[in-house]
């Protein structure tokens, strides 16, 4: 962020007009919990490898039998937030609908 300084001492732009500013290098921890490429491509293969987890079975039953709300409920319950499960539950609606695709 360079703005030019107003030489005042208040304001959002205060300070010393003729100064140089300097570009500060990003935090690492601002990128916590930002996934990297290698640890998407790793989930990815062992999700192949291992398949779903029963809850997540039980999960796609309930979405195809058309109880999204008991879904979330059940997805919220094994992963601890609501968020976390809506997400899920959203994953899973793309894996049937892959699975869809694939089997027409």
């Amino acid at each position: 962020m360079t703005v030019a300084k107003s030489g005042l001492a208040y304001g959002i732009n205060k300070g010393y007009s003729g100064v140089t500013l300097r570009d500060p290098k990003a935090r690492v921890s601002r990128r916590k919990g930002a996934l990297s490429k290698k640890t998407a491509f790793v989930r990815e293969i062992v999700k192949e490898v291992a398949g779903l987890a029963p809850y997540e079975k039980r999960v796609i039953e309930l979405l195809r039998n058309s109880k999204d709300k008991r879904a979330r409920k059940l997805a919220k319950k094994r992963l601890g937030t609501f968020g976390r499960a809506k997400r899920k539950v959203n994953e899973l609606q793309q894996v049937i609908a892959e699975s869809r695709r694939v089997g027409h």
